[in-house]
């Protein structure tokens, strides 16, 4: 299986699963939050295409019950809402995109391209990339600090990537901006501080350390913040 779709309007669903059945997925379609919850912890889909207001259990809350159990399947949200808050809302909870309704179908799958690609994305010589005890594997696609690995989005795990093959030089936001989004996401650099805010919280705050350093004007630098640093 290629692509859950979890989406409770049946013109929207419909016209998901035969049009991403066209482009040569395979879609399974539910509409509601505890089946799809159900299906996305026992099947390894590229993608999950996720609707925020769904009956049951919502949205936010499906992609919050993922991230907390080990699913690191790429999110895409879509809504009805729109507004900066509510973009930062569905990725908090560890969403990968965010796609406001009524949307682009070609955005959509520009959108669906660019999270398998990413996805897929690692191997050669860079795989592994480190700093002091913070390690990162993007064959794998797994983090962690010395013996403990650490949970990351697969969207967090390519922004830490691009900072990590920074190799402590600065990182502008655009940079980060140009390598991660797709050429399709037409949104400011402000979603580039949300991702920095998640990732400091996840790889720096439980460990006492601040490997990801605000360069003011400039934008971010990753460096080694070990307990032996000098």
């Amino acid at each position: 299986m290629d692509i859950l779709v979890i989406e409770d309007d049946p013109q929207i669903g419909s016209a998901l699963r035969e049009g991403l059945r066209g482009e040569g997925y395979s879609v399974e379609l539910v509409i509601d939050g505890l089946t799809g919850l159900q299906l996305a912890q026992q099947h390894p889909y590229q993608v999950i295409i996720l609707d925020v207001m769904l009956p049951g259990v919502h949205g936010y809350r499906v992609c919050a019950e993922l991230r907390k159990n080990g699913v690191t399947t790429p999110i895409l949200m879509l809504t009805a809402k729109d507004g900066e808050y509510d973009e930062a809302e569905g990725l908090d909870t560890g969403a990968d995109d965010y796609l406001t309704k009524p949307f682009s179908y070609v955005v959509l799958l520009a959108r669906l391209r660019a999270l398998i690609r990413r996805r897929g994305e690692g191997g050669g010589t860079d795989a592994l990339l480190r700093t002091g005890d913070l390690w990162l594997d993007t064959s794998t696609h797994r983090c962690g600090r010395g013996e403990q690995e650490i949970a990351l989005t697969a969207r967090e795990l390519t922004v830490l990537a691009c900072l990590a093959r920074g190799r402590g030089q600065v990182v502008t936001k655009q940079d980060v901006l140009d390598e991660v989004w797709d050429h399709a996401y037409d949104g400011g650099t402000s979603i580039v501080e949300v991702y920095i805010s998640n990732l400091r919280r996840k790889i720096d705050a439980p460990f006492g350390r601040r490997s990801i350093e605000t360069v003011h004007g400039a934008g971010y630098r990753l460096v080694d913040d070990g307990p032996n640093r000098v």
